[in-house]
């Protein structure tokens, strides 16, 4: 049985929602998902990086995942939005609080500096507006051969019409140069009505290209190898990660007190 993953869950300060958008993931039959904390930086001021939400602070039990047994697992995503190779800091300890590091570059320079040289793990590709630049196979396959992935995602698609003739046609032109290659496919839903099943969502794939096995792997086994990528990449940099701000054990059942002797 597959294990799904969506490894984008749109961050809001609204508790509430974002705690619906974790249970209806797990309703829907996700195993993993990540809140996504996404950083633009800008030339005008001085901006912090958003330290993640302990889930503890959330909720006080996870959900457990539609049709197993075990709870929903949650971890942290930041997602930085580059419009100047500057705006990623490889060295920067904010970025060792986020389990996932993601990078959405806005020209193709940066694109191929995404693909080739930063030490990250997923790259998102713009679905909101036309994308200004075409695909290269040169640093697609540089990116691959890292081991990092490259994220459309569906929310917008949902939002409004526009934005979905854009999601189809960069998607479309993603997979004729990467040929379905470390894909994934993602919700950055905002509110529990943006999110769809792992079985939609392989359609969904489908429509933007990938054959159908590639198309299922982007909800499964490919989201696990970025989460895969994540932990070695750590590992590899020294970080030993032994606690983390996503984890909460789960209580389904109170055990009965033990008897002393």
């Amino acid at each position: 049985m597959s294990v799904f993953m969506d490894l984008n869950l749109s961050f809001c300060a609204d508790k509430s929602r974002l705690r619906s958008l974790i249970e209806t993931a797990a309703h829907l039959g996700f195993s993993t998902v990540a809140v996504n904390y996404t950083f633009e930086p800008t030339a005008k001021k001085k901006q912090e990086i958003p330290a993640p939400m302990p889930i503890t602070d959330l909720m006080d039990q996870l959900p457990v995942v539609q049709g197993r047994s075990r709870p929903i697992r949650v971890l942290n995503r930041l997602t930085v939005v580059m419009s100047d190779s500057s705006h990623f800091r490889p060295t920067a300890p904010e970025y060792r609080r986020f389990d996932l590091l993601a990078v959405q570059p806005t020209s193709e320079k940066l694109f191929h500096v995404a693909c080739m040289t930063l030490d990250i793990d997923i790259i998102c590709i713009t679905v909101t507006e036309k994308l200004p630049f075409f695909f290269k196979r040169a640093p697609i396959n540089g990116a691959v051969e890292r081991g990092v992935m490259f994220e459309v995602s569906y929310a917008a698609a949902i939002r409004d019409a526009t934005m979905r003739r854009y999601t189809i046609a960069n998607a479309t032109s993603l997979m004729e140069t990467c040929k379905g290659k470390n894909v994934i496919l993602s919700s950055a839903a905002e509110k529990p009505l943006e999110l769809r099943g792992p079985y939609d969502i392989t359609n969904l794939g489908l429509l933007f290209g990938l054959s159908d096995g590639d198309s299922k792997e982007a909800v499964s086994s490919t989201c696990r190898s970025a989460v895969l990528h994540a932990e070695t990449r750590w590992t590899a940099s020294g970080i030993i990660r032994t606690t983390k701000t996503c984890s909460v054990t789960p209580i389904q059942q109170e055990a009965p007190p033990e008897e002393s002797e």
